[in-house]
């Protein structure tokens, strides 16, 4: 019998060891136009959430070029925007009867400039715009998102600019960012998430050296994003790096346009899920879609969240709306989708 199982567990171990070096081998996608074929999506597993979090760099222009397609695929839980560059909420974009909860935080300091949006089937316990009413928010940039059993914070983090002349103003939002999600954390742990304009780690671009001084891997808002991730009170993790350490060209999330940077595979991973620690548990992976890219010069990024912690045998109350089409009516009544007005 303990033969048996050992040999068992060495043809494990040995079959482990052959899938990870093929998938190895497996060249990182350098279409330069979304697929026709989104059959390799794999749904989400029962147990499991599917959230999304996607740079849309123009979604009127994202929506010509296959974004539809590809969320109708991806049948995502909550999707979460960012770039949108609405100047107001592009009310007939999503049915009401497939996201009845339509959020929409658009740039009130210039038109056609930054914006976010948070499509959910999942009900919101309570949504905010924004920082405080005195705070540095002017952008669309930010939207917190309230469910049964977490925060989810929805991002598009100010970019440090060209010669960094914003690198100031980018860490002053991080500092604004770290006291906002530790007040979240307060009643229950947050999902941090989208386009954070931030590579942690060598790992996370293609051209490290000749970038030291680059908005995205200044060794300021690398020691800024590992101020974030450590928490004064609350420590989190970037989820993707938890599962992942060793990814790098198959992890970059963004390839500009110029210079052929996505036929010649130099990317950025700028887009990110951060959690609490408390919600590592049901982490059960994240997903860079690298096949989906041509709507953006970003790709999505997929977190698949358990339905409740592996340990726990209490489920969460997090659910998509019973009767939709219901929900559909009475949220446009307080939904700022329904309205003509900017946020």
């Amino acid at each position: 019998m303990t033969a048996v199982k050992r040999s068992a567990e060495g043809d494990t171990h040995e079959a482990a060891a052959v899938a990870k070096k093929a998938m190895a081998a497996v060249p990182v996608p350098t279409n330069k136009t979304m697929p026709t074929d989104y059959s390799f999506l794999a749904p989400a597993p029962d147990d499991c959430y599917k959230i999304v979090t996607y740079n849309v760099n123009s979604l009127s222009a994202a929506c010509k070029k296959g974004f539809k397609e590809y969320v109708a695929a991806e049948d995502p839980d909550v999707l979460c925007l960012q770039e949108t560059k609405a100047n107001q909420p592009m009310a007939f974009l999503m049915s009401k009867a497939r996201y009845p909860h339509q959020l929409w935080h658009c740039s009130k300091a210039k038109k056609g400039y930054s914006g976010t949006a948070v499509f959910s089937k999942l009900k919101p316990l309570a949504v905010k715009y924004g920082f405080n009413a005195d705070s540095m928010d002017d952008e669309g940039r930010l939207i917190s998102v309230e469910f049964d059993t977490f925060h989810l914070v929805a991002c598009y983090v100010p970019n440090a600019g060209e010669k960094l002349v914003r690198l100031d103003r980018r860490l002053r939002w991080d500092k604004c960012m770290r006291a906002h999600l530790a007040t979240l954390e307060e009643t229950k742990p947050v999902i941090y998430t989208g386009d954070l304009n931030v590579a942690h780690c060598a790992v996370d671009l293609a051209r490290p050296d000749s970038n030291k001084r680059s908005a995205g891997f200044t060794i300021e808002e690398r020691e800024s994003f590992t101020a974030t991730l450590a928490g004064a009170d609350y420590p989190r993790a970037d989820a993707f790096r938890q599962l992942h350490p060793a990814a790098r060209a198959d992890a970059y999330t963004y390839f500009g346009y110029r210079a052929n940077c996505r036929e010649k595979s130099v990317g950025w991973r700028l887009d990110y899920f951060v959690v609490s620690q408390p919600l590592i548990p049901r982490v059960a992976d994240v997903v860079v879609r690298n096949q989906c890219y041509g709507a953006s010069d970003h790709v999505p990024l997929v977190l698949f969240l358990r339905r409740r912690d592996a340990s726990s045998d209490t489920a969460p109350a997090d659910e998509p709306s019973e009767n939709a089409d219901d929900e559909a009516k009475d949220s446009s009544k307080a939904d700022p989708a329904s309205s003509t007005d900017d946020e």
